[in-house]
């Protein structure tokens, strides 16, 4: 059997919720590969390179950034499931100035990408928002905050259902960051230095996260029953209404990106950042490559 490690950088369903499913599947041993997952979070590029990752976005910023050569070779979806959640009082993003907004580092992807979404609202977000940086996590700290006030809002991630949460005290989602940029994000990279995108273990780890694709796309009670391992604070309709909004419709089936998006995306990441645009989609994403 092959080995290979496989580590997420961010927590709920967005990042996890394929791999959770080829595991429980045992989609990996059919494969005849053995995964070692981890929770690469914390690490630093030099130990996270000599995984596979899960976090394209991630991927995408180290190599436009430092050089790092990711690649990607499976694509789970382009809509980033990020969302802004409000107190009452706010219905837009242009509502956000002046107000306190919890978001992550600029330098993260969903940090990036949330600057990216500003921008186009009309919103320059060092100038217009009072931010308050936090890291990634399971976002629970942020809804404390919310409810007691110290916050007017916050870019959440996928370890809630935003909109039953605000639906339950009474706030707004303003936007789905999925509905505002598009980037092909969340599925299988490698850095070839470490690990060849022809070696048998990364091979079979994408072909077992593709079925996994299958699964979230075809099977809507399997995945809706996996989704409540990470939405355990939702009902099962929240949990299905939170399916049939933002993972259904945009999961992929096939892992395959889009490479329109993808130059956009490229380009877009570049300009916010501030680098040049080092690297043509086709030799980023490069998810035509895996043998089915």
């Amino acid at each position: 059997m092959h080995t290979i490690d496989l580590a997420y950088v961010g927590r709920g369903l967005h990042e996890e919720l394929a791999a959770y499913i080829a595991d429980q599947h045992g989609y990996y041993a059919e494969e005849d590969v053995h995964v070692a997952l981890h929770d690469g979070c914390a690490w630093d590029e030099q130990r996270l390179r000599r995984c596979a990752t899960i976090g394209l976005g991630r991927a995408l910023l180290a190599r436009l950034t430092d050089g790092t050569p990711w690649v990607a070779l499976n694509v789970n979806t382009d809509r980033p499931l990020f969302w802004f959640l409000a107190r009452p009082g706010m219905t837009s993003l242009t509502d956000l100035a002046g107000r306190r907004l919890a978001v992550h580092a600029p330098h993260t992807a969903p940090g990036c990408f949330t600057r990216i979404v500003l921008r186009r609202a009309g919103l320059d977000p060092d100038r217009d928002i009072h931010t308050v940086v936090r890291p990634p996590g399971d976002y629970g700290m942020d809804v404390r905050r919310l409810r007691d006030g110290d916050l007017d809002a916050a870019v959440v991630g996928s370890t809630m259902a935003p909109e039953a949460v605000a639906a339950e005290n009474g706030w707004n989602v303003l936007a789905w960051i999925g509905d505002h940029f598009r980037i092909p994000t969340v599925g299988v990279a490698v850095d070839p230095t470490f690990n060849d995108p022809d070696d048998p273990a990364v091979q079979a780890l994408v072909r077992a996260h593709r079925r996994a694709l299958q699964v979230i796309r075809n099977d809507p009670d399997t995945t809706v029953r996996h989704m409540r391992t990470f939405l355990g604070g939702q009902t099962e309709d929240e949990t299905r209404a939170h399916y049939e909004a933002f993972v259904a419709p945009y999961f992929a089936t096939g892992g395959q990106a889009d490479l329109s998006v993808g130059a956009d995306a490229v380009a877009t990441v570049a300009g916010e950042l501030g680098v040049p645009i080092g690297v043509a989609a086709d030799d980023f994403y490069r998810t035509a490559h895996i043998r089915s």
